[in-house]
């Protein structure tokens, strides 16, 4: 990326006027004009090069600030363990706290930043030994002076505690585990320390217009009408100090949410409340006989009503609006419900209203027809659907916010784009409308322009853009906006120009049979950070056409880049030269199960995975794991490097290339799941670690998981007390 410093544009206007005038004259007078002006140009952006790094000799003895080079020379400093070379991040951030971590060597604390620190992830470290059942020692402090207390038998009468057994959070004792460890398996022993690892990402999104059902009052999350899992936002607090930390908490770290930690909510009867109360009217016998029990907590709002019933005033504390009021001002902040609603999920009935924490309840929405007393809306947390007591006016006008789970920058998503976005949009789409005629507008006899979709609601597509000479339809930074198809959306470039098209951001779906078509002659199309809906079914079992990319003119170079698509076609007279696809999915197990079909023209792909087959005339691939066959014409050029396809595959000059025997890979394969594509634990060690730089062949490729575990364990060895063994397991 160049410098946006001018240092190249200063140092060639100082040369040129060192230059005397006549030969700058006859320079402008030569056959050649500005020979001479481009060679001093090259002089100056040397020149430029070499102020720019005497500028950073300063910076480049701080840690925070020195390029990547100078790392591992101010680690050998401090003389620590360098991790990974590829873990640009961790290493820096490793050197920067060397001596910060050399001082609290072997607290849980430094182990659990680690977590962060080297991978990026979040995590939760649980010693073991605290939870092996054993008789009460005499040095053990009495119960009532326990900060936490001990773990214990099972109570069935907790569905949320037993939910929590064998996780980060298991609550009961467990006997001695002597076997190897291996995932969950033999972590409970003297030295073991569990390190739980939330890999995948928590994605948030706000105004996003979820799909409503037939009746008006039911609805899915996902605009698609897919069933979602929601995921807990990153809400672990970065600004404690030395004594206000703690281990991490359910409602705190990057994990599926589910309907008891959405639900848990814990209350204790305050002052406050009891002042509150008599400010607002209700009567005092009652509010006195509420403030008796000032101090009291309760572990559940069914043990608060039930509490309630068995006092005298329990007509008037019952009533709802009191009641509501109650649940309000006697909520703890240290409970799922209060850290989750509604900074974490939230659903507002006309857009900005949203429903008050005290009238949501989290259920199980299995059948979509279970109801909830003293509550107006009902979550499924599990599945990503609500339900509403009663039926909005204006359906289409509820805008919900959420976290949804996925491993990364891949396909449309609510995450920084900044980078890639074009910079002044000239039309902006207004706020869940159409995107027509009117939005692509006609300058000179051709469409030069940058549409910009600026929220995350759901669209609709009511015209076809034509003679296009340089058009980008771009979503606004964190962003996703849905745009639902109801037929094929045509773009035609214009004759006798170099036409440019790009899609950047978006989720393109459909409600009937619908592509993206290309006619005309183009010079380049680029499909960057969208999707392109790769089908399936909603909620209701109602097909969800796949998005394909269909080609019916001429196409220069087609690009797809960190994106999910599901099938690339040619049609008719049309054709394509080269195909580029890097850091994507392609899933085409809905279109035909061949994901790219291209011939003639060339296929370059890198760190991209495919769920199908691929047809084409040449080849040239890097990390790329194929799960059908893939049959290329011209294996004389080309070459299947660090890569993995089947064994009947058809393929170019292949190296160190892994044969593709299938068996449950993948975490899902399913579109909407958060471990869509995702390398499962019972992938084999070849396709873990058999990319070109000793991680994971396909997608995620760039996400270096194998390298961070490396970067991880070799950390923690160092900072792990005398004699612990560390377990890592992948709870995402």
């Amino acid at each position: 990326m160049t410098a946006d410093d001018n240092y190249a544009r200063y140092y060639a206007e100082k040369l040129w006027e060192l230059v005397p005038s006549q030969h700058r004259q006859e320079d402008g007078l030569a056959e050649r004009p500005g020979t001479m002006r481009a060679f001093i140009e090259l002089v100056a952006e040397q020149a430029a090069l070499l102020r720019r790094s005497h500028d950073r000799l300063w910076d480049d003895a701080f840690i925070d600030l020195c390029d990547d080079w100078a790392v591992p020379y101010i680690g050998d400093l401090v003389a620590t363990r360098m991790v990974s070379a590829l873990n640009k991040r961790g290493r820096r951030v490793d050197v920067a706290k060397t001596i910060y971590y050399r001082r609290r060597k072997g607290t849980p604390r430094v182990l659990e930043e680690l977590i962060a620190d080297i991978t990026g992830w979040e995590g939760k470290v649980v010693e073991s030994f605290r939870f092996l059942g054993r008789f009460m020692h005499r040095l053990d402090l009495p119960v009532a002076e326990r900060v936490d207390p001990s773990p214990g038998w099972a109570d069935l009468r907790s569905p949320r505690l037993t939910e929590m057994a064998d996780g980060p959070w298991d609550p009961f004792a467990h006997t001695a585990d002597v076997r190897k460890s291996h995932g969950k398996t033999g972590r409970w022993n003297i030295p073991k320390i569990s390190f739980h690892l939330f890999r995948l990402a928590s994605i948030p999104l706000e105004g996003v217009t979820p799909h409503v059902r037939s009746d008006g009052a039911t609805f899915t999350f996902d605009p698609s009408g897919r069933d979602t899992q929601l995921f807990v936002p990153r809400l672990r607090d970065e600004t404690y100090s030395w004594d206000d930390w703690q281990s991490a908490l359910p409602w705190q770290v990057p994990a599926p949410m589910g309907c008891r930690l959405l639900g848990h909510a814990e209350y204790e009867i305050r002052r406050e409340l009891v002042a509150e109360l008599l400010a607002a009217g209700v009567p005092a016998p009652a509010v006195t006989e509420l403030g008796g029990a000032t101090g009291a907590r309760f572990t559940s709002e069914a043990a608060l009503r039930d509490w309630l019933r068995g006092l005298a005033s329990s007509a008037a504390l019952l009533a709802p609006a009191i009641y509501d009021m109650i649940r309000r001002g006697a909520i703890v902040a240290e409970c799922g419900k209060a850290a989750l609603w509604p900074d974490g999920v939230r659903v507002a009935l006309d857009g900005t209203t949203v429903v008050a924490r005290a009238r949501m309840a989290a259920a199980s929405i299995a059948d979509w027809s279970v109801s909830g007393a003293d509550s107006d809306l009902l979550v499924d947390p599990q599945r990503g659907r609500f339900a509403l007591d009663t039926a909005p006016a204006q359906p289409d006008g509820v805008r919900v916010a959420y976290s949804y789970g996925f491993g990364g920058r891949i396909g449309a998503g609510g995450y920084d784009r900044r980078a890639e976005l074009a910079p002044s949009p000239d039309v902006l789409v207004p706020t869940g409308g159409a995107v027509d005629a009117a939005t692509f507008p006609v300058s000179g006899g051709t469409v030069v322009a940058t549409v910009q979709v600026s929220d995350s609601a759901t669209y609709a597509v009511a015209g076809d853009p034509s003679q296009i000479e340089k058009l980008v339809i771009q979503a606004a930074n964190f962003q996703r906006p849905y745009v639902r198809l109801a037929a094929s959306w045509v773009f035609t470039a214009a004759p006798n120009v170099d036409a440019e098209l790009v899609l950047d951001g978006l989720w393109l779906g459909a409600s009937a049979v619908a592509d993206i078509v290309l006619r005309g002659a183009w010079a380049s199309v680029v499909v960057r950070h969208s999707t392109l809906d790769p089908g399936g079914t909603d909620v209701d079992g109602a097909a969800l056409p796949p998005v394909r990319i269909r080609i019916e003119g001429s196409v220069e170079r087609l690009e797809v880049s960190r994106s999910i698509a599901s099938a690339i076609s040619t049609a008719g007279t049309g054709e394509v030269e080269e195909i580029v696809v890097k850091d994507s999915i392609l899933d085409a197990q809905h279109a035909g199960g061949i994901a790219i079909v291209q011939s003639p023209g060339n296929l370059q792909m890198r760190r991209t995975t495919v769920l199908g087959g691929i047809e084409a005339d040449r080849l040239d691939a890097s990390d790329v794991l194929v799960t059908e066959l893939v049959e290329i014409t011209d294996t004389q050029n080309g070459c299947f490097r660090f890569s993995s396809a089947p064994e009947a595959s058809r393929l170019p000059h292949p190296y160190r290339w892994v044969k593709w025997d299938g068996g449950p890979v993948f975490g899902s394969t399913r579109f909407g799941d958060a471990s869509y594509s995702w390398l499962a634990e019972s992938a084999p060690d070849a396709i873990r670690r058999g990319g070109e730089d000793g991680g994971e062949i396909g997608a995620w490729s760039s996400a270096l998981n194998a390298i961070k575990e490396d970067s991880l364990l070799r950390k923690v060895e160092e900072y792990l007390p005398f004699g612990l063994v560390p377990v890592f397991i992948r709870e995402t």
